[in-house]
C-alpha cells in the first residue's frame, strides 16, 4: 500500500523536524511525507517543507485543520500525484507516537477491513480504549482529528472535483476551527458506506504543551481563548450548515449513518462498538 503523510506546521519547524525524521528512521513510506506550511513566517519553515500557504489570509490567521489538509491533498491532485497514493496519513505536528511503526499498523488495518475507510491509532488517555482492548479495531460514528489514515477511495467519494480549493476539497474550511469536523467526515463515509475506525495497532497521543507554552509563536490564541473559540463558531457555522443547536444533535445524525451501515453490511456487525 503507498502511502502519503501530510503533516501540518505553523512556526514550529523543530517540532515538526524531530516529528519528520521520527517518522523517516522508522517508516517504509516515510518518502513520501510532505510538508504543510500553515502560513508559517518565512523563517520559521521546517527543513521538510514541501508546500508554503503564504496568501495574506493564511499569513495572518493560519490554516487550522480543514484549510491545512484541504491545501495538502489539493497540491497532490493539482499536480496528478493524488491517485498514485492508496492512503493518506493526515497529521499535526503536535502528535507523538508510542511505538513503532506507525503506518505498517493502520495500513494492514485498511488491507484488513474492506469497507474501513478512515482509522485512527488510538490514545492511552482515551476511554475507547477500554471498549477495544489490545490489537483489535472497532468501527465508531466518531473519531479525533490530529492523526488519521484516510484510504483514497473514501476521499475519492466526498471530496469536491469540480471547483476544488483549499476551502472544500475534503473538509469544509469555513468551519475554520474545525468544530466537529471529523464527526461531519465520519457521518459522509457512513453514508457512502465508507466505516471509520479507532485501533489500539497502533497508538497516539497529541502534545497540548506547544499549544499551552508556544502559541505566541504559533501566532494563534491561548488554549483558553481557542477553546471558547472553538465551541462559540463551531456552533453558528454547525446551525448555519445543519440547523443543529447542539454538539449531541451533530453526534446523532453521524450515529444515524452509522447504523444505517450497519443495515447495509450486517457482515461488519461484530465490530460494532
Amino acid at each position: 500500500m503507498k502511502i502519503a503523510t501530510i503533516v501540518l506546521n505553523r512556526n514550529l519547524p523543530d517540532v515538526t523536524d524531530q516529528l519528520c525524521e521520527k517518522l523517516i528512521a522508522a517508516e517504509d513510506n516515510a518518502a513520501d511525507l510532505f510538508v504543510v506550511e500553515a502560513g508559517s513566517d518565512p523563517q520559521r519553515l521546517s527543513r521538510y517543507c514541501t508546500w508554503r500557504a503564504d496568501w495574506p489570509e493564511a499569513v495572518e490567521d493560519g490554516l487550522r485543520i480543514c484549510r491545512g489538509f484541504n491545501y495538502g491533498l489539493l497540491q497532490l491532485y493539482k499536480s496528478g500525484r493524488f491517485a498514485g497514493y492508496d492512503a493518506f496519513f493526515l497529521l499535526t505536528n503536535d502528535t507523538e507516537f508510542s511505538g513503532r511503526p506507525i503506518l505498517a499498523p493502520l495500513a494492514g488495518e485498511l488491507e484488513r477491513h474492506p469497507r474501513l475507510g478512515l482509522v485512527a491509532p488510538c490514545s492511552k488517555r482515551w476511554g475507547e480504549r477500554l471498549l477495544l482492548g489490545e490489537k483489535s479495531t472497532r468501527y465508531f460514528w466518531y473519531v479525533q482529528n490530529t492523526a488519521a489514515m484516510l484510504r483514497r477511495e473514501f476521499i475519492e467519494s466526498v471530496m469536491e472535483t469540480e471547483a476544488p480549493t483549499h476551502l472544500n476539497f475534503l473538509y469544509d474550511g469555513t468551519n475554520f476551527r474545525g468544530f466537529h469536523a471529523e464527526t461531519e467526515l465520519v457521518a459522509k463515509g457512513y453514508a457512502n458506506n465508507w466505516a471509520s475506525g479507532i485501533t489500539t495497532c497502533a497508538w497516539a497521543e497529541e502534545n497540548e504543551s506547544h499549544l499551552l507554552k508556544r502559541a505566541d509563536l504559533i501566532k494563534t490564541d491561548s488554549h483558553e481563548a481557542n477553546l471558547k473559540l472553538y465551541v462559540a463558531e463551531g456552533l453558528s457555522w454547525m446551525k448555519r450548515k445543519y440547523g443543529f443547536n447542539s454538539r449531541w444533535q451533530m453526534q446523532m445524525y453521524a450515529k444515524f449513518w452509522y447504523e444505517k451501515f450497519f443495515e447495509y453490511h450486517p457482515e461488519f456487525a461484530p465490530f460494532k462498538i
